[in-house]
């Protein structure tokens, strides 16, 4: 399971002209499945996202994790991080997961967020969507379970 974040001081996302999740404050999880991602691979990603003390404390350092802010999460599916660009210009999408299981995991990962007392908002699985953000910092990380 591979995760792109990004600290966001507000993020929306919309499909077909209409705005189908909406955050302030938080993070913009861009997730990837792959094949071999199990329950423990979602259970270890979403735990080090809730708790990654990537916000300012009132010094300025990275003290605070999303749980201690209570922000909130936009979280979009994206098959795309599991392309491999080495070959060719076209890029090869064999390691990510089918979207049947792609789907599965996506959803339980959220429900694990929620589960963990996060407002999770999200994008339509397999969908065009146009993701909408203000980077705060820049802070941008990748979270992967392997």
């Amino acid at each position: 399971m591979r995760v792109v974040l990004q600290r966001s001081k507000e993020a929306s996302v919309t499909v077909a002209d209409e705005v189908v999740g909406k955050i302030n404050s938080g993070l913009v999880l861009l997730v990837g499945i792959t094949h071999e991602d199990t329950n423990e691979d979602v259970e270890y990603v979403a735990d080090k996202v809730v708790n990654l003390r990537i916000f300012e404390d009132e010094n300025g350092k990275m003290n605070h994790s999303l749980k201690d802010k209570e922000g909130e999460i936009l979280s979009i599916s994206q098959f795309t991080l599991y392309g491999d660009c080495k070959k060719g210009r076209r890029p090869n999408f064999m390691d990510a997961a089918k979207p049947d299981i792609a789907k599965e995991r996506y959803d339980y990962f959220n429900q694990v967020l929620r589960d963990k007392g996060i407002h999770v908002e999200t994008g339509t699985f397999g969908a065009m969507m146009d993701v909408s953000l203000t980077n705060d910092g820049p802070v941008t990380l990748i979270v992967e379970s392997k």
